[in-house]
């Protein structure tokens, strides 16, 4: 991207949600990185009903910074690593809980980081752009539970896809998905669907027990209309039975 004739003033980076932060912070201060592009903030956005309920750390009053698994890990990294901090969806739950939100994650947070409420992820570009942190240069006060570890493998966490045909009814899909997620330890599902006499593709999203969808785009002439979704998880997951709930077997 920097090669280009042309290249862009912001390149932003959106991680997947089990990303640990610094190890692509660590890249940006190689040297035939460094000279070209600087890391103007990390932005780390927390899912306020999931917070509040427990779901990636331990629920407030409790420290958010003190990880008893692994994907309270990860968390903490993300929290430690950020510039500024997004608590979003705010309009689901009700305004004393969310301050409660507010300040069990500010404990946990660097001197001077931001911490912004938000709805539908709804901030102001000028807001998000424009840090200049340079978090490349400042590592050392990132801290990170893996820093002694070296690179991370993210072997406490598993994949898979599920390969699914035309679905003529969205709906009864997602009452399938909302019975899998419900019985097994299911972080996230998401992907795409065929749906028969549509000329648009369904995009799908499930975080804990919400799920949403909605036509993205038309498909176009050179893909295969295929429904296809992405279950991620916690490292062992019953893949057969999870599988057959999904499709409904």
């Amino acid at each position: 991207m920097l090669d280009r004739p042309a290249p862009p003033d912001h390149i932003l980076i959106e991680t997947s949600g089990l990303a640990l932060p610094k190890p692509l912070l660590q890249a940006f201060a190689w040297p035939e990185v460094r000279t070209r592009a600087s890391v103007d903030g990390v932005i780390a956005v927390v899912d306020a009903a999931a917070f509040l309920a427990g779901k990636s750390t331990p629920a407030p009053p409790g420290n958010p910074l003190a990880p008893e698994n692994p994907l309270e890990e990860v968390f903490a990294d993300q929290l430690a690593a950020a510039d500024l901090v997004v608590l979003n969806k705010t309009d689901l739950v009700e305004a004393k809980a969310l301050e409660g939100a507010r300040r069990a994650l500010a404990r946990g947070l660097r001197p001077g980081v931001k911490l912004l409420a938000a709805r539908d992820g709804a901030i102001e570009v000028d807001v998000l752009l424009g840090l200049h942190a340079a978090a490349e240069d400042d590592l050392a006060v990132r801290p990170s539970r893996h820093d002694a570890e070296g690179a991370h493998d993210h072997d406490d966490f598993e994949s898979f896809v599920v390969e699914l045909g035309p679905q003529s009814e969205p709906a009864r899909l997602i009452r399938r998905l909302e019975h899998a997620l419900g019985a097994h330890d299911i972080l996230r599902v998401k992907g795409f669907i065929d749906v028969p006499g549509k000329l648009l593709r369904w995009a799908l999203q499930g975080v804990g027990p919400r799920i949403e969808g909605y036509y993205d785009r038309p498909w176009r002439m050179d893909e295969a209309r295929a429904s296809r979704l992405v279950v991620i998880g916690r490292k062992g997951l019953d893949r057969p039975a999870i599988a057959s709930a999904i499709a409904g077997e």
